[in-house]
């Protein structure tokens, strides 16, 4: 193998590589001896066809293996020899005019990562703020797990039904004198003025009191779904069984028995632990921002154009797709057009930050360990059905580049961790709206891309900058599941209930209900994706 230097520029390589036909020619005879063994042919024993034969067969094929197993061999050659740490996988080009049994000819471009100075770590100052949960925090979290369940205050007798109150009603619903099917049930939660019932039914409810009968005149929408019902006059005949206030949750320990829990003792204490765990986020992102900061400030060098290129692509197709999901996205991809160069600034500032958390794990011992990537493994590998997760294990385990992808959130978190202790930290006590609005005045986006030992440079994000001048953005309001009052409602079927409004998603704090109540609910998975470099 022959080599020829051809650009040394800033950061960019090119070379001229050379093989010779006679090494492609002994691969390929060093192959044929392999397989002669292996190979059938009528009128010959097994294991005795000549060389010759088994070239002919199989010549074509052996030459193409040898050739790119030598460019293969090469490359890395050219890498070792060359002392070549390459930002992207190399650039590769085979000389067009290249046949068989002639020397060939690759040319090899590609861009080195840049020599790191030393990275200066001392005299880093951090301020942690913390955010402590207040009962009053505690308290609402719990209302809204009680109203997302119905759990709510009933008023003293008497008080008569208005607007935004929440009644439990019987009903007997006829069509032309007579109960039809589906058209009755007991114990139904209903929100006046929610449009969970048919137009006309929850309006005629205003002013009943606990204890009433009453019977209410409608029509069945003529577009209604149950065909026998539709544009029909019916009749309900309703009780009314209570009155609930829908501004005053019920907190007590039934409420919390009827989510599977010891008393509302527990469920607050849960609550309390999720909350803190949110506050500590919100704390360990301000004090990574601050300290990505103070690094940003004290390094500067060039970055590989094809990291930053491949860095802002990765933030643009991110952009471009929110912008195509705002209520005008042509406004969106417009203001996005005008800030275009500060997300690319963006980019780079990423992939600097990126590479320099990497030279100080490197430089200072920080490696992520056998028992924890074995974790990272199987962790990733759930995303997979059962049947694909060994392959998955597999490819992570044979794979350099694809092992590296997925370590490098965790050597991300292990080397900021590291640098953290190295820190003099000062703490300082605020609220959580303090908090969340010292972050708010930070510029979130700039996020570093990290490249851990070995790691490959080109990763997908898991998760990526948002616009800085976030456009408002229509809420779903169909992402949760409906409420055992709902259910009831539906099971009651076609009469006075059209669907009933999905709610709003569930909030993480609604979440503690659910797995306290021990429900078992499906969870999509994600799609299969390349781990990367966790931005927080």
């Amino acid at each position: 193998m022959q080599t020829v230097e051809t650009l040394n520029e800033g950061l960019k390589r090119a070379y001229t590589v050379t093989i010779t036909s006679k090494d492609i020619d002994a691969r390929v005879e060093k192959e044929v001896a392999a397989i002669a063994p292996q190979v059938r042919m009528p009128g010959f024993r097994p294991g005795k066809v000549p060389a010759n034969l088994v070239k002919k067969m199989h010549g074509e094929s052996l030459q193409r293996d040898a050739l790119n197993n030598s460019i293969q061999e090469s490359i890395q050659k050219l890498i070792a020899d060359q002392k070549l740490r390459p930002a992207m996988q190399p650039s590769v080009e085979l000389d067009e005019g290249f046949e068989f049994g002639q020397d060939a000819e690759i040319k090899v471009a590609l861009e080195v990562l840049p020599e790191i100075a030393a990275p200066s770590i001392d005299g880093l100052k951090l301020e942690r703020l913390t955010a402590e949960v207040a009962d009053a925090q505690v308290d609402e979290a719990a209302g809204r797990i009680a109203v997302q369940q119905g759990a709510l205050e009933e008023f003293p007798a008497g008080h008569k039904a208005k607007d935004g109150d929440t009644l439990t009603i019987d009903f007997v619903g006829k069509v032309d004198g007579e109960v039809f099917e589906g058209g009755s049930a007991e114990g139904v939660k209903l929100k006046i003025g929610a449009g969970q019932f048919i137009p006309g039914f929850e309006e005629q409810l205003a002013g009943v009191k606990k204890g009433d009968e009453k019977t209410i005149e409608v029509t069945f929408p003529e577009d209604y779904g149950a065909a026998h019902l539709a544009g029909k006059a019916a009749t309900f005949d309703v009780t009314v069984q209570s009155i609930l206030d829908g501004d005053k949750p019920k907190l007590d320990d039934e409420f919390a028995k009827s989510l599977g829990l010891e008393g509302i003792g527990q469920l607050k204490d849960l609550l309390k632990g999720q909350i803190e765990q949110e506050h500590n986020g919100l704390t360990r992102t301000h004090m990574k921002r601050k300290l990505l900061d103070q690094l940003a400030a004290a390094h500067d060098f060039d970055v590989p154009p094809s990291m930053v290129e491949a860095e802002f692509n990765q933030i643009w197709q991110q952009l471009q797709h929110e912008a195509s999901h705002e209520e005008d996205p042509a406004a969106a991809i417009a203001e996005m057009e005008a800030e275009k160069d500060d997300y690319r600034a963006i980019a780079v500032r990423r992939v600097r930050l990126g590479l320099l958390l990497s030279e100080i794990g490197q430089a200072n011992g920080v490696v992520v360990n056998d028992q924890e990537m074995n974790r990272l493994i199987m962790q990733a590998a759930q995303q997979y059905s059962p049947q694909d997760r060994e392959r998955f294990v597999q490819y992570v385990r044979q794979d350099p580049m694809a092992a590296a992808q997925l370590r490098a959130p965790l050597y991300e978190d292990k080397v900021v961790d590291f640098l953290f202790e190295k820190a003099e930290v000062t703490d300082r006590v605020v609220t959580k709206e303090e908090l969340e609005a010292a972050i708010e005045a930070e510029d979130g986006d700039l996020k570093p891309h990290v490249h851990g030992p070995g790691c490959g440079h080109d990763h997908d994000h898991d998760e990526k900058p948002k616009a800085k001048k976030a456009v408002p953005k229509k809420k779903a309001d169909a992402d949760a599941e409906p409420s055992a009052e709902e259910v009831k409602a539906d099971e009651a079927e076609e009469a006075p209930v059209k669907k009933p409004a999905a709610k709003k998603a569930v909030k993480k704090d609604e979440a503690v209900a659910d797995d306290a109540a021990g429900e078992d609910k499906p969870k999509k998975k994600a799609a299969p994706k390349k781990a990367a470099a966790k931005a927080e």
